[in-house]
């Protein structure tokens, strides 16, 4: 058991800085998740983590150990990669015991070790199969196994769920919180899937162009994005952002976007009063943009009009995509709200639950 700790860490290939003055500490037994879009930095991280990228400039410790230049094999940790990298002529139960085998481990030590770990994962009965004869939730069952087996200080996981369909990954990422919270060992889970980042993590680390953006729990993030990129990235369908004026009338605050006016909470105006005349972004989730009929009671509710592009039903759910004249945007709204593409109608925005960020610098306006 051990925690993880980046301090100043920068990574260069040539003049090309794609980690940027990385500072972070997971804690010990936590389930970290690294979130992000494509080539933010996050599997680079890990693999500086793991020892199989150098670092340019700063120290990645494990426990009070500085590892900067101590081999990957020596740094007690497991890694599951995103291809899980199981060997094909090998038998499940082989796989699992390779590493143990090179580390010329005592048998009777192995096979305790193999058994334990294909008894959390439920691979007892497959112990002799080779990977070719296992779907791809087995694969990824024996990956994590053979990570397991090594009993390693921390788990590093780089996308192991991604090659699966989508109703296998929701079970997945189930099994995979569950064995987190049996083995109490630290985790540090790579993924660009938000969801897996909301549903599994104790904290997430959110990263962009090679910078942290914001490390908190999931439902800090949710509630309190730092900035304009956290905001639109936490949270399903995406945040929607509206490009307006903060406005004062007779004591009254609004943003005015161009096409609509909505009122901001009494509540609210002092935090936003330095804004007054100036342009802001206003945020406000779909799960936010309620119909009139079925909006929750105690919303703070500012009408307004639109017409319906698309209606996507999910059944809990409908997802309307709909636009007010120079805005696009969506609501998700009761499923019982009768509307079809074409239709002029109204909504409501909850305004006790917008967000407002300052337009210069993209950072939320507390």
């Amino acid at each position: 058991m051990a925690s993880v700790s980046f301090r100043h860490v920068y990574k260069r290939f040539g003049d090309v800085s794609v980690i940027k003055d990385f500072n972070l500490e997971v804690a010990d037994k936590e389930f970290m998740v690294f979130v992000g879009p494509s080539g933010c930095g996050k599997s680079t991280n890990l693999r500086m983590l793991a020892g199989l990228e150098e670092i340019s400039e700063g120290d990645i410790l494990i426990g009070d150990r500085v590892v900067n230049d101590v081999p990957p094999k020596d740094r007690d940790i497991a890694m599951v990669f995103q291809s899980y990298a199981l060997y094909p002529h090998m038998s499940v139960y082989d796989n699992m015991a390779f590493g143990l085998k090179l580390r010329k481990m005592p048998k009777a030590e192995i096979d305790r070790r193999v058994k334990e770990a294909s008894d959390i994962l439920g691979l007892g009965n497959l112990l002799d199969r080779k990977p070719k004869a296992l779907s791809g939730g087995q694969r990824q069952r024996v990956a994590v196994g053979r990570a397991i087996v090594r009993e390693p200080a921390v788990f590093l996981m780089d996308e192991p769920l991604s090659n699966l369909d989508a109703k296998l990954r929701v079970s997945a990422r189930a099994e995979i919180s569950k064995i987190h919270q049996r083995l109490g060992t630290t985790f540090i889970y790579v993924t660009h899937d938000q969801v897996e980042a909301m549903t599994m993590g104790d904290r997430i680390a959110v990263l962009a162009d090679g910078i942290l953006q914001q490390v908190d729990t999931p439902r800090n993030l949710y509630n309190e994005p730092l900035n304009v990129f956290v905001a639109g990235f936490i949270g399903s369908p995406a945040m929607n952002f509206f490009n307006g004026t903060l406005v004062n009338e007779e004591g009254r605050q609004f943003i005015d976007t161009g096409d609509f006016r909505v009122r901001i909470p009494e509540d609210r105006k002092a935090a936003f009063a330095p804004y007054s005349g100036k342009e802001v972004v206003m945020g406000i989730r779909p799960e936010h943009v309620h119909a009139p009929e079925y909006a929750p009671p105690g919303v703070v509710a500012e009408p307004v009009s639109a017409t319906v592009e698309v209606v996507e039903l999910l059944g809990h759910e409908l997802h309307l995509y709909l636009n007010s004249g120079k805005n696009s945007f969506v609501g998700t709204v009761d499923p019982r709200f009768g509307v079809q593409t074409g239709n002029k109608i109204d909504v409501v925005f909850d305004m006790g639950s917008v967000h407002m960020f300052d337009k210069a610098t993209e950072l939320a306006i507390r």
